[in-house]
């Protein structure tokens, strides 16, 4: 299940899973490895959104419906992935240290580069307190700013399929698997 030499997750999979379904509906593609990270965010072209994922219920709660809201817009980046805190913690680090230095870590995350410059962030602290609706205003701020792909990245029928997921971090089961 897991790569030679890769950590295993803090949370257990099948817990989380109803949280990566709900971006990955939504047309992100996942992060699992530090190779992966290199892969998309080492592009020098073009613009990428990465979400830093989480199983903090009061924020991520708001974020992971408010990007996939944000991401119905009729100009959104040309890429958009995520790594999930806790579960791809290689992919994690290697983001947090080669993408993102001195930018204390926090999840939920999200960050908007346009090649490798970051034109947009927006942490934790930034995402506590605001509904969904709110998160996705400000990106779709940022992404009319910045980004030039046309929308949605899902058909409307897709997005409206999407489960978003309600769970409490702390009623998330530690993972007890090797």
């Amino acid at each position: 299940m897991f790569q030679i030499n890769q950590r295993v997750p803090i949370y257990d999979p099948q817990a989380v899973q109803p949280m990566r379904d709900e971006l990955t509906a939504a047309g992100f593609a996942e992060l699992l490895t530090p190779a992966d990270v290199d892969a998309y965010l080492g592009a020098k072209e073009g613009t990428t959104l990465v979400m830093i994922n989480s199983v903090c219920g009061c924020a991520a709660g708001s974020a992971r419906p408010g990007v996939t809201l944000a991401l119905q817009n009729n100009v959104i980046p040309d890429r958009v992935v995520t790594v999930f805190a806790g579960q791809d913690r290689d992919a994690v680090d290697h983001l947090r240290s080669s993408y993102l230095p001195g930018i204390p870590p926090s999840s939920p995350y999200m960050a908007l580069f346009k090649g490798s410059e970051l034109v947009f962030l927006m942490q934790r602290m930034n995402i506590e307190g605001k509904t969904a609706d709110m998160v996705a205003d400000e990106l779709i701020a940022a992404f009319n700013e910045h980004c030039k792909k046309e929308g949605p990245s899902v058909p409307k029928e897709q997005y409206d399929a999407i489960l978003h997921a309600k769970a409490c971090g702390s009623k998330i089961p530690k993972f007890e698997g090797n």
